[in-house]
């Protein structure tokens, strides 16, 4: 499918999905929902995708925010939608079978901030600059980002963040655990390839599993949590890149998974 306002590229089994609006810094209007919403629907279906890299067009900015325009016209009703979609979208990213890699290449602010934090992974430029600065425009995050930031830096500093509407640098963020990784610009996508490679030739099955027992484990006690994570291990167990997997090991040679 063509979109207007985002890219898709595939190298080899890595999605690597661009917002594209560099004339706005990649603002995040209402169509670009809709085409990130769409690509991501897309991308859960295809197999054959094993990692996604979440990017940003352009030089300056991963996103940087939503589209003030459309902001300024919401009332009750077009408000709680847009926040609807909004959240929709980062709960599709969030719980996509494949992990996403957010490679954060310049202004991550308000709905970017929250589109990274729904990523798996947090890759940024170290010129990057992240931040919640909704309450500047009278405002508060909508797209989840009084609940994902809590998580992600503990209720201090997201009350800081939130309440001050200050940017972090890179190096900031990085500290208080809301980036993973800082590169310099040059060399982000790069090593955002990399790691997605390197995630793409582990066992699919394996990943998947992984990712949706860490996911329900941060919404349930510790014990809930290792009961499923059991289940999982045990449907594993019956497939054949299990099987592959350990018989490799064995063998001492690399792994082929197919994913079944």
């Amino acid at each position: 499918m063509e979109y207007e306002n985002i890219k898709i590229e595939k190298e080899g089994a890595v999605a690597i999905v661009s917002i594209d609006r560099p004339k706005v810094l990649n603002a995040l209007n209402d169509q670009t929902i809709a085409e990130l919403d769409s690509c991501f629907t897309s991308i859960a279906a295809d197999n054959n995708i094993l990692c996604v890299i979440l990017t940003g067009g352009g030089e300056k900015s991963f996103v940087a925010g939503a589209d003030i325009g459309e902001l300024a016209v919401c009332d009750v009703v077009s408000g709680r939608a847009k926040c609807d979609r909004g959240q929709t979208l980062l709960f599709k990213i969030e719980n996509l079978p494949q992990p996403v890699i957010a490679a954060v290449n310049g202004f991550a602010l308000g709905g970017g901030c929250e589109i990274a934090m729904a990523c798996d992974i947090r890759l940024a430029s170290d010129k990057a600059k992240i931040g919640q600065p909704e309450v500047n425009l009278g405002i508060i995050p909508g797209y989840g980002g009084t609940q994902r930031l809590t998580r992600l830096v503990g209720p201090g500093k997201a009350k800081e963040m939130i309440f001050t509407g200050d940017f972090v640098t890179a190096q900031e963020a990085y500290r208080i655990g809301l980036i993973d990784q800082i590169y310099p610009p040059e060399e982000l996508m790069t090593k955002a390839k990399e790691m997605a490679e390197k995630i793409a030739s582990k066992g699919p099955l394996a990943i998947r599993a992984a990712k949706e027992a860490i996911n329900l484990g941060l919404d349930v006690d510790l014990k809930s949590g290792c009961a499923h994570e059991a289940a999982l291990f045990a449907g594993i167990c019956a497939s054949d890149d299990k099987n592959e997997g350990t018989n490799a090991f064995l063998e001492k040679r690399k792994a082929e998974f197919k994913g079944k």
